[in-house]
């Protein structure tokens, strides 16, 4: 008896979006459009008014064309999309490689009740851009698409009845907010202040140079000590950052909630956040192969952290893999431990142990000497440039801004072999500690650079399929990184050792061995 194949139908995306996306090209292109109509005069106001029309009418016209062509289908084993007209794409990812789910709703998607899903899946590719869209979807869709996605079984069958309730593990603290001003999200802030004040002045034909109040102050400025404009200018910027930090955290963090959901098959970290933009990042628990705790250096000066995931199919930008915002250091600690299901001191708040005295060396030489030829270039050109006669005094005061930079990246190296984790810290423009799953390494790299064969140190590279692809273990003597590789994952690097009777010491053949399995 033969059983007959049952052929999926292919679905289409949401009809409203026909609406959604003219909509959102034509807001990013209304200031264009205003400027064209506001100043346009004379006998050219007719045609700049059929220019408008005809750009409004291809703009409707290529989003019928794209929902059109566009069309997906879930089957037990892929997810298929097709795409295109006169640049056809046909895309498929395998189910059993899916790892993230994230749903993002603009403002102007939210106002039409759909999503966009995007899919991460794992990848052999070094390309950020491995699995797929679905733009746009309706906001009930998207979340079945989500849950049945993310089950560990191949299986079309909808699972959102059998779903338990979310168990919250994070909300938003409104007192996190004093970390804002501490990220590098201050210096967008000025940007995107800056970028708005000019924009605005300058679709209104204002140039800001001509407005007499700042016209009077430049003057004032201008004539005044040096010092004081310096300090006026420090201020301003200063407080645009601050300003622009605690918009920037407020539209990306509010809402924010970081929650376990349960189903038949396993559970699921879900992050729901954002204000005008709403994300609602879905990654499978079995997938992860650890956690992340990043410290940029004004953050952990103010005592602060953000804790990452660590899984396939994440997005490599800034925010890939974020659990949380800028929040204290404890609290960062405690997110890694409730989504890894381990106490911290298994996981990233393992006490780790200290490297070679040799490292110390490297850190300082290589903090000190680029510094200190900084230094002579200062020096040589006051002496040939008389007014530049201040530099090389004033260039003294980096050597021991080097030297602190350098014991502190020494300070913070260290490692740390637990029951199940490998845990690593390294940096300080940014320290980070990672905690990776000693089943999670697929491999490893053992890299020794000239410099280092000097000294006996090399760098042991982790290497796994989540993540960044590979974890640092920097500056370990030789001896200690193999023994730390083997004792990590037992019979990986075994069959690559040479153990010479005589010394009974075991060794990496050659300065640099790659292995690796599966």
């Amino acid at each position: 008896m033969t059983t007959a194949v049952v052929e999926i139908p292919w679905r289409r995306l949401d009809p409203r979006m026909l609406v959604v996306t003219p909509i959102g090209m034509i807001v990013r292109l209304l200031p264009a459009f205003a400027i064209v109509l506001i100043t346009g005069g004379g006998n050219g106001d007719t045609g700049r008014l059929i220019g408008t029309g005809v750009a409004i009418v291809l703009i409707v016209g290529l989003g019928v064309i794209r929902w059109r062509t566009t069309r997906y289908r879930i089957t037990p084993e892929r997810v298929e999309l097709h795409s295109g007209w006169l640049r056809r794409q046909r895309r498929s990812v395998p189910r059993d490689r899916i790892r993230t789910v994230d749903l993002t709703a603009k403002l102007e998607h939210r106002l039409f009740g759909l999503s966009v899903v995007k899919i991460g899946s794992a990848s052999g590719s070094s390309s950020e851009h491995h699995g797929l869209s679905l733009d746009a979807v309706s906001k009930a869709e998207a979340d079945l698409l989500r849950r049945e996605l993310l089950e560990h079984s191949p299986s079309p069958v909808p699972v959102a009845a059998t779903a338990a309730p979310a168990e919250v593990l994070a909300r938003l603290d409104w007192s996190w907010l004093r970390f804002a001003p501490l990220t590098f999200s201050s210096l967008a802030g000025v940007g995107v202040i800056a970028a708005a004040v000019f924009n605005i002045l300058n679709d209104f034909g204002v140039d800001p140079t001509e407005i007499g109040a700042v016209d009077d102050a430049a003057i004032r400025l201008s004539n005044g000590p040096i010092w004081a404009a310096v300090g006026v200018v420090a201020a301003v910027v200063l407080a645009t950052a601050v300003l622009g930090a605690l918009l920037l955290f407020t539209e990306r963090w509010f809402g924010y909630r970081l929650t376990r959901e349960r189903s038949g098959e396993g559970s699921t970290l879900r992050v729901h956040r954002g204000l005008f933009t709403r994300r609602s990042l879905s990654v499978a628990e079995r997938r992860m192969r650890g956690a992340e705790i990043v410290e940029p250096l004004l953050l952990r000066a103010g005592r602060g952290a953000q804790c990452r995931a660590l899984s396939a199919g994440l997005a490599k930008d800034a925010q890939g893999g974020v659990l949380q915002p800028p929040v204290p250091r404890a609290e960062a600690h405690r997110v890694a431990s409730a989504a890894l299901r381990e106490p911290p001191s298994e996981i990233t708040g393992a006490v780790l142990r200290h490297h070679p005295r040799a490292a110390l060396t490297r850190r300082m030489t290589r903090a000190l000497g680029p510094t200190a030829v900084l230094v002579v270039v200062a020096f040589v050109a006051g002496s040939l440039v008389p007014w530049l006669g201040w530099a090389g005094p004033t260039s003294l005061v980096l050597l021991p801004v080097a030297a602190l930079i350098g014991w502190d990246r020494y300070r913070n190296l260290g490692h740390e072999l637990t029951a199940r984790y490998l845990v690593s810290r390294q940096g300080a423009v940014a320290r980070r500690t990672v905690a990776l799953q000693r089943s999670g390494v697929i491999g490893w790299t053992v890299r020794q650079s000239v410099f280092q064969r000097r000294v006996g140190l090399v760098t042991l590279e982790a290497v796994t399929g989540a993540g960044a692809g590979g974890y640092d273990v920097l500056d370990l003597a030789a001896a200690d990184a193999v023994a730390l590789a083997d004792a990590a994952v037992p019979d990986l690097l075994t069959p690559f050792l040479l153990a010479p009777a005589a010394t009974g010491r075991a060794r990496v053949s050659g300065a640099g061995c790659r292995t690796g399995r599966g």
